[in-house]
């Protein structure tokens, strides 16, 4: 077996496995109840997804140019995706679409925090 066969195998297997934690990242945005659980499953599969499928994409193309085009996407993704669960997180906890009652623990909530010293 040649080197070209090999990359062009291990890049298929990547393939799959990236659209497989894509596919997994949509039906547990359809299947999950709550928003933390939606965002689980909006971030962790489908980062790691996107990135075998560009890693794959980088092995079957085999060319500096493709590999220097995918590292900003896959940079950019892994800075998105973080903020931007963290800001919907932040907006559903404010609607009160979140249940409360299933948080081990409210950093939000204002009834629990102490206040500041005084003194200065």
């Amino acid at each position: 077996m040649s080197l070209d066969v090999v990359l062009d195998a291990t890049s298929m297997v990547l393939i799959l496995a990236g659209a497989l934690l894509c596919l997994v990242a949509a039906i547990g945005l359809l299947r999950f109840r709550d928003v933390p659980s939606r965002l689980h499953a909006a971030t962790k599969p489908q980062v790691l997804g996107l990135i075998l499928i560009c890693l794959a994409i980088a092995l079957s193309l085999r060319s500096w140019p493709v590999v220097a085009f995918l590292v900003p996407i896959v940079l950019i993704q892994l800075a998105t995706a973080p903020l931007s669960a963290h800001m919907i997180g932040r907006q559903a906890y404010r609607n009160g679409t979140i249940d409360r009652s299933h948080l081990y623990a409210d950093e939000l909530d204002d009834s629990q925090r102490t206040p500041p010293a005084a003194g200065g």
